[in-house]
Parts: C-alpha cells; structure tokens; sequence
C-alpha cells in the first residue's frame, strides 16, 4: 500500500497535482495571446479591464526590467531554488491542508514565470485592470496563482495564531 502524507490522503503528489494544473493554465493562456496579439496590443473587454500583451523582463511590478539582462537569469534562479524548497515544505507538511494548498499556488506560479524566462526572456502578462485612467500593472495567471498563495498563506498563519490562544 503507498504512503500516504495524512489520514485525509492529500500527499504530496495532490499538491503537486494542484501545481501542475496552475501551471498548464498559465502556459496555455500565454500561449494564446502570444497567437493572438502583437506586442503592445490591447483588446478592451469591459470598462475597467483589458487583454494587452506585455513583455515582463523583470520581477513584480516590472522591478529591474531596465537591467542589462543579469535578471534574467537571477529570477529564474530565484524561482527554481523556491520551487525546491517549496516541494521540501509540502512533502514536510502535506497534512496542512491550507499551507499547502497555497504553496502549490505559489509554486504553480513560480515555475509558470520560470518557464517564460527560460523560453523568452522575459515573462508574458496580459490581464490589465484600470479605473479612471490609472492602471494597475499588466499581470498573468501566474502571477495570480502567487498572490492568491500569499494570501492563503497569512490567512493560514492567521488561523494558526487563532487555534494557539
């Protein structure tokens, strides 16, 4: 019989599953607008949305995206060595359900931005959100996937801290 990471069967394998999807999704919406849309283009799709392909050659929020290349290279470090320690912690602690759960949410999207580094040189984003004409910075499903973990993880040590009092 395998071993299984808790009573409830969630091993590592389902988070890595969970990882997996988010990072195919990732993939095949960037695939799509790299086929659909020419660099700069945008397509309005309501009021305060709009698809727009956007070459992300730096980190969040285009942090070093002016730099003579070096980043390339260190972000793609940077998201492997987290994708390595990230699948440490969820074979670790495989039984916490919401830890791990954004933890494949982050790692979905780590290797989902290393991916387009590695491929392009830069990372695809696509979703732009705007209002009154100011715009929040073009993003993807990746980088969804990660702010979404993040948010699952203060929500988790939130609860954690809760359960201890």
């Amino acid at each position: 019989m395998a071993r299984r990471g808790n009573a409830t069967g969630l091993g590592l394998g389902h988070w890595l599953a969970i990882a997996l999807v988010l990072v195919l999704a990732d993939q095949f919406s960037k695939i799509l607008i790299l086929g659909s849309f020419q660099l700069g283009e945008a397509k309005m799709v309501t009021g305060f949305f709009d698809l727009v392909r956007v070459h992300n050659a730096g980190a969040a929020f285009s942090f070093l995206a002016g730099a003579s290349g070096w980043q390339r290279w260190f972000f793609t470090a940077l998201g492997l060595v987290a994708a390595v320690v990230i699948v440490w912690m969820l074979k670790s602690h495989s039984g916490q359900r919401l830890f791990c759960f954004a933890l494949a949410c982050v790692l979905g999207g780590a290797v989902g931005n290393v991916i387009d580094r590695v491929l392009y040189g830069y990372v695809v984003d696509f979703l732009d959100f705007h209002w009154a004409g100011m715009h929040f910075p073009a993003f993807n499903l990746a980088d969804s996937a990660i702010s979404l973990g993040a948010a699952c993880l203060i929500l988790d040590e939130l609860l954690r801290v809760r359960r201890a009092r």
